[in-house]
């Protein structure tokens, strides 16, 4: 049975990419009085701890589950979960995303806002009894339990960024570089 290790074993060799698509959100140009007055040329948007909440899921699971985000309920050794960790307010985002064919990569990726989450669960369970929105289910081992959560359902504010919308602004990009080049 894979403990919670293999799992974040597996998933660390995304940190690097995850870590590059982050500084595009949370690192920011600022204004020019910043550069000429303190010698800044980047800022963090915000200085207080931001806590990412990282989840990668093989690729052959993208076709059918690229909608939703899961997370776990129950460990058999124990383990405080990543669905009691959220409820007790920790963590700011939680960055989800499928890997590539090959697991080298990323092919598919959102950055959540937990905050949100929370919210909408919270309401959610007030609405219905206590119910949470989303049934328990094994993992294919067996070695715990999780929830899948529809995006689709959650609130739009949820979603902070996305692999595709990122995708067609670098298109865009391109495309009005191009064309300032006169190709």
């Amino acid at each position: 049975m894979k403990n919670w290790q293999d799992d974040k074993r597996w998933s660390d060799r995304f940190i690097p990419e995850i870590k590059s698509i982050l500084g595009l959100y949370l690192i920011g140009e600022p204004p020019l009085e910043e550069d000429a007055e303190h010698n800044t040329d980047l800022m963090v948007l915000k200085m207080d701890a931001v806590r990412i909440a990282c989840r990668i899921r093989k690729h052959s699971y993208l076709a059918n589950y690229g909608d939703e985000f899961t997370i776990r309920t129950y460990r058999p050794s124990g383990q405080k979960t990543e669905l009691a960790k959220i409820i007790e307010g920790w963590g700011n985002y939680m960055f989800y995303g499928f890997s590539d064919i090959d697991q080298n990569c990323l092919s598919k990726w959102c950055l959540l806002d937990l905050n949100v989450f929370r919210l909408w669960l919270m309401r959610y369970m007030a609405l219905n009894r206590g119910k949470l929105p989303s049934k328990e289910q094994n993992n294919v081992d067996n070695s715990s339990r999780f929830m899948a959560f529809q995006i689709s359902n959650a609130p739009d504010e949820i979603v902070v960024a996305e692999s595709s919308v990122l995708m067609k602004k670098i298109a865009n990009e391109r495309t009005q570089k191009m064309q300032w080049e006169g190709k």
